[in-house]
């Protein structure tokens, strides 16, 4: 008799979410109006006029009052501000994206985090504080970066707590929203903002650097002000300022029961003392691999993730879980579950079936 496959269940909203339905038709939209938006006609115009649109929504949903820079996705904004920013010292946490220390380069100062993965402000005073006594120099503002959720576990940082530090240092802070709802929080902490289409309903190739002061970012000539060069995708802006307009479902009670059962199962719950996104959950079961657990997963037709969709390929063990103090055949044993969307009770039912699974199979393995 013919197996029957089970329906495909996508956990991996982290990584990628499906594009909504109004960020579908406004990229249908953006195709019809084909011309180039920088170009002087009037088909020119009216795109110009349209992805202005676009980044006007953008940033209205940031409620942010500085400047609205479109680019490819969160790297290449880390990448802008990172590497064209016109600051001196570049603090870092250990526990940031590997697009972010790749753009930070060998010259990034390292922030440590506790064992919940949480950045103190301290910490970070302590470090800008000793740094500029080193230097003996201040003509050049320090700049923070700081992933408000950590795209791994789900902890956010005390965002806030943070802010005021590096303000009082006269540094300028970098966050990494990526993974977050918009909210016009960050308008009132951050100095600039890397933010991602595709993590929020939007269609991939589409991000952008949200910006306090162009005059602390160094202009390379072409579109976007001068700061980017390219033309500009007016599909994609589109759908991703549509998917904005949506809203996002809160998921704490979904997730709480999710990590009651994960802990009633014998498995760990990364970072349980701090607090988490909703929408992401890091598990680690004991005994049984990462890459096994995925294959499991996957042949029940449950997708999730092994760490970030950047790193999950990568056999290096998690930067995140190590400096967090995991041993490294620890952090080979935790999986990462995100919601979105389209999650539904039922979902979190049939991923804890399959989770209570593979720890009786690890028990048995292990008696």
């Amino acid at each position: 008799m013919e197996r029957v496959l089970p329906q495909r269940l996508y956990l991996d909203h982290a990584a990628t979410t499906p594009m909504t339905s109004r960020a579908r038709d406004a990229m249908l939209r953006g195709v019809e109006i084909w011309a180039n938006p920088s170009s002087p006609h009037a088909e020119g115009r009216s795109a110009r006029a349209a992805l202005e649109e676009a980044r006007s929504a953008i940033g209205a949903a940031y409620g942010w009052r500085g400047e609205v820079l479109l680019t490819s996705g969160a790297s290449e904004s880390l990448w802008i501000a990172l590497r064209r920013g016109i600051v001196g010292r570049r603090l870092v946490s250990r526990v940031e994206h590997d697009a972010a220390m790749r753009a930070a380069g060998d010259q990034a100062e390292y922030v440590s985090v506790n064992g919940d993965g949480r950045v103190s402000p301290e910490a970070v005073r302590e470090q800008l504080r000793s740094g500029a006594e080193r230097t003996n120099s201040k003509s050049a503002r320090p700049l923070v970066c700081i992933q408000w959720c950590n795209s791994e576990t789900g902890v956010l940082q005390p965002l806030r707590e943070i802010a005021e530090v590096v303000h009082e240092a006269d540094g300028l802070l970098f966050v990494d929203a990526a993974q977050m709802p918009a909210t016009s929080e960050l308008a009132d902490l951050a100095d600039f903002v890397a933010l991602s289409g595709h993590k929020r309903g939007g269609p991939p190739g589409i991000g952008a650097l949200l910006v306090r002061d162009l005059g602390t970012l160094l202009p390379t000539g072409g579109q976007e002000r001068g700061y980017r060069a390219g033309t500009e995708n007016l599909p994609a802006a589109l759908g991703y300022a549509a998917a904005l307009e949506e809203p996002e479902p809160d998921h704490a009670a979904r997730r709480a029961r999710l990590d009651d059962a994960i802990r009633r199962s014998g498995g760990l719950v990364v970072g349980e003392n701090a607090p988490r996104n909703p929408a992401i959950g890091s598990y680690r079961l004991p005994g049984v691999s990462a890459n096994a657990q995925l294959i499991r997963l996957d042949l029940e037709g449950i997708a999730v993730s092994a760490g970030s969709a950047c790193a999950s390929g990568s056999l290096k063990p998690s930067h995140v879980l190590r400096a967090m103090g995991w041993t490294e055949e620890q952090t080979r044993e935790v999986v990462r579950v995100s919601f979105g969307r389209t999650t539904t009770e039922a979902d979190i039912d049939r991923f804890i079936h399959a989770w209570r699974s593979l720890a009786r199979g690890a028990r048995i393995l292990a008696a």
